[in-house]
């Protein structure tokens, strides 16, 4: 494992990874658009299970979910998924649905993903879903953790979806605490998630709050300045210039601030359109300082959703597994480069795809 973090043995534990979040229907027009199409695909996503998924189909890592669904047709749908993921399933909250979802119900994103000036949008029907319900008390964490767990994940989404989801998040990180499993929080600021609860205002109260418990620190540069307040200077909307001074600084103040962290990974995304990006990450430890990520200069786009779960995945993975913060955030952008040439929150990558262009590998065809 790198040195920047120190995980509980393999060996000694039931998992490797488990999240706590949401998991969505997804439905996806293809490449028409939400209001004009016909047709939809449909998979599951969620920005705390996709970094589980992607941690077991990717990296053979075992791995879990912590959630709650609404027990219908569509929950099962959704459960199907998880299991076609590989993802354990036994800890899945099935909620009783009365019907037409009057009092539960289960959460569905429909995305577009953008094309050229057409940026990629995302418009969520969650409220009053299964997981938003959950409240302290009602999982037995202790029990969970006291089994082997030896990295734990979730992050602002979930935090956003009712007054009780940060008081779980804080339940569930505070017991991993206690069992020695590593904890990594993605801040994932959704202005749509805030805005009808305190906007900014709120996502700083209730996220200052639970950095105080995380070990590996996960976010862009909008969820570092919203979610926690840090200033990034020098840097436009669309990061045209991916010069990492900026960020560097903004990283400073968050190591600075919250000792507890013991690593911080950012992304780096300069938006030229839709369809090309410039691609880019930082990593930071107190034990090994500053690593960059290989910059991949007018990266070609499919679908950018879910791109930031497969750099945390992959930066997870790297921390857990390899020998350096470098390799690690290697892995991380590698992943996530790859992840958004496919449809789809999810990862259908492998490790010796990330393997491969983390080590410098080029498209050429395979034959």
């Amino acid at each position: 494992m790198s040195t920047s973090i120190t995980t509980r043995p393999a060996a000694d534990c039931r998992y490797d990874v488990v999240s706590l979040g949401e998991v969505m229907l997804r439905l996806d027009p293809g490449d028409r658009r939400i209001r004009t199409t016909r047709t939809f695909d449909v998979w599951e996503g969620g920005g705390e299970y996709n970094v589980a998924r992607g941690l077991r189909r990717a990296f053979g890592q075992r791995a879990a979910v912590v959630t709650a669904l609404a027990d219908n047709e569509v929950g099962r749908l959704v459960e199907d998924f998880i299991l076609t993921g590989g993802v354990d399933t036994q800890y899945i909250q099935w909620k009783d649905y009365d019907g037409i979802g009057r009092t539960t119900r289960n959460g569905l994103n429909f995305t577009e993903r953008g094309f050229g000036v057409r940026g990629a949008v995302g418009l969520s029907d969650r409220g009053n879903t299964a997981v938003s319900q959950m409240k302290p008390g009602e999982f037995d964490w202790d029990g969970l953790f006291a089994q082997g767990v030896r990295w734990f994940h979730t992050g602002g989404i979930f935090a956003a979806l009712s007054e009780s989801t940060a008081d779980v998040a804080e339940e569930a990180m505070t017991a991993a605490r206690k069992h020695g499993t590593v904890i990594s929080y993605d801040l994932n600021y959704r202005p749509s998630l805030w805005k009808g609860i305190g906007g900014e205002a709120r996502a700083q109260e209730v996220n200052k709050r639970l950095a105080s418990l995380v070990d590996v620190m996960i976010g862009n540069e909008e969820d570092f300045t919203a979610s926690l307040g840090f200033e990034i200077e020098g840097v436009d909307e669309n990061l045209t210039d991916l010069d990492t001074s900026a960020f560097r600084a903004m990283i400073e103040q968050a190591s600075a601030a919250y000792p507890n962290f013991q690593a911080i990974g950012t992304t780096l995304r300069g938006v030229k359109t839709a369809t090309v990006n410039d691609w880019g990450a930082i990593a930071w430890s107190r034990a090994e300082g500053f690593a960059e990520a290989t910059h991949r200069p007018a990266m070609e786009i499919y679908d950018r959703v879910g791109g930031g779960d497969s750099f945390a995945s992959g930066l997870a993975y790297g921390l857990m597994e390899l020998d350096t913060l470098q390799q690690a955030v290697e892995y991380g952008a590698a992943h996530a480069a790859i992840a958004m040439t496919t449809p789809g929150d999810t990862t259908t990558a492998t490790l010796a795809e990330v393997k491969k262009l983390a080590g410098g590998g080029s498209a050429r065809v395979q034959r």
